[in-house]
């Protein structure tokens, strides 16, 4: 009765998932990290933009919220969240 949900869970949660780190060449980039550090790790991003502000209490912009996108030979694209200058959320989808 209840394998058909929990089979379709497990789908969607592979499909995109929540990772704390994304593994490159020159280190592992960790939440908490600077742009600069990743840059150093990860290298540049094969996308970046910015997708909104933080805002103040008073509705003035604080910080930059930018997403870079890496993608991989072995069909693994990382999302890159960062607010201001640190890396707060790390997502991996695997590409079809």
């Amino acid at each position: 009765m209840y394998k058909p949900l929990l089979i379709s869970l497990l789908i969607l949660a592979s499909s995109q998932a929540q990772a704390a780190t994304l593994r490159c060449e020159n280190g592992i980039a960790d939440r908490g990290d600077r742009t600069s550090e990743v840059l150093r790790k990860c290298g540049a991003p094969a996308s970046q933009a910015i997708t909104g502000y933080t805002l103040d209490s008073k509705g003035n912009r604080r910080f930059a919220k930018e997403e870079w996108i890496y993608s991989f030979r072995n069909g693994m694209t990382y999302f890159l969240q960062f607010e201001g200058e640190r890396l707060v959320r790390v997502e991996s989808k695997r590409s079809n």
